[in-house]
């Protein structure tokens, strides 16, 4: 399939870049892009492309003193819920959406969740465009130590898991935010920072293996829901 349509990938982090999204949202009709917002590469003040994704990165969705971009990446995200413009957050860009929505993150909260981790869908994810008829309890891979701790007024609640409740969630007609990664390959697990995970108890070696294992289930879930979303874009 052609490139039909066009989103903006906003990138916080030198090691958080779209992964298999890039392919996956290609296979849709769907190209990206990507401003490197982390490296000193400027934000649009107007969002014009056919969607946005906010990927993730080590900050909260107002830590504006260590990453001056956020609040441009903010206001992207507040134009998209006005205009109704297909908007998927990742991580911190889930956490952005909570926030900006009208509900709250806090950091360091919570349990934190790293690797491959079980999920459960809730009944409320059955009509989703992008999560309906998934797996009842799939895998996906979580690097996390912030969460969102209310969900915005009206949101629809999609998913949890055991450490986190938000895991999932609509905003309006268009905008989802999830906590964990699908656009995550197993192999960059073996590159996560071990001075990070060491304070948690976690082992490195130990997560690749395990993403490694649950991969074969997991990337068919979440490429399908990756398609999804280029539709939501293509159809504006």
């Amino acid at each position: 399939m052609g490139v039909e349509a066009t989103v903006l990938v906003v990138q916080n982090g030198a090691s958080g870049g779209p992964g298999r999204w890039s392919g996956w949202l290609a296979e849709g009709g769907v190209g990206m892009d990507v401003v490197r917002a982390d490296a000193g590469e400027s934000l649009p003040g107007r969002l014009e492309h056919d969607g946005l994704v906010v990927l993730g990165g080590g900050y909260l969705p107002d830590d504006d003193e260590r990453a001056p971009w956020l609040p441009g990446t903010r206001a992207l995200v507040d134009q998209a819920l006005e205009g109704g413009v297909p908007m998927f957050g990742i991580c911190l860009g889930g956490q952005m959406l909570a926030q900006v929505a009208g509900g709250a993150v806090a950091g360091e909260h919570g349990e934190p969740e790293f690797g491959s981790t079980v999920l459960t869908l809730r009944q409320e994810a059955a009509d989703d465009p992008l999560f309906r008829e998934l797996p009842k309890r799939p895998r996906a891979v979580e690097n996390h130590v912030d969460a969102v701790v209310r969900l915005p007024a009206g949101a629809r609640w999609l998913a949890s898991s055991a450490g986190c409740p938000y895991q999932a969630f609509r905003v309006g007609a268009a905008a989802w935010g999830v906590q964990f990664h699908p656009e995550v390959a197993p192999e960059s697990l073996a590159r996560w920072s071990v001075a990070r995970l060491e304070p948690h108890g976690v082992d490195r070696a130990e997560l690749h293996r395990a993403a490694l294992r649950d991969d074969p289930a997991a990337a068919p879930v979440w490429h399908e829901v990756a398609l999804r979303f280029a539709a939501q874009v293509r159809k504006g």
